[in-house]
């Protein structure tokens, strides 16, 4: 069953251009993972300030094995912060 996880994330005031063009550098990064479906990169409008990364995968072992790969960034190169993950499962409505 397709997952969706969405990951809120906190970006200091004028920052947002360098985060996007930071995720437009490495947009296919993550296709090889095994069980990944894609991902989109909200940019805040109006009064809302965080970004959101939108991803889905095929099921939650992927993701998981995804994430238990992941490296660890360094915090003083980091231009956002995480505020909490969303996740969700994808009905089937036939």
């Amino acid at each position: 069953m397709t997952v969706v996880k969405i990951n809120r994330l906190s970006v200091p005031e004028g920052v947002g251009p360098e985060l996007e063009h930071r995720f437009a550098e490495r947009k296919h990064s993550v296709d090889s993972a095994p069980g990944f479906q894609g991902f989109e990169l909200l940019r805040p409008v109006g009064e809302q300030k965080e970004y959101y990364v939108i991803t889905h995968w095929a099921d939650e072992s992927s993701f998981q094995n995804w994430a238990s790969q992941r490296q660890t960034r360094d915090p003083k190169t980091t231009v956002s912060t995480s505020e909490g993950m969303l996740e969700f499962e994808v009905v089937d409505l036939d």
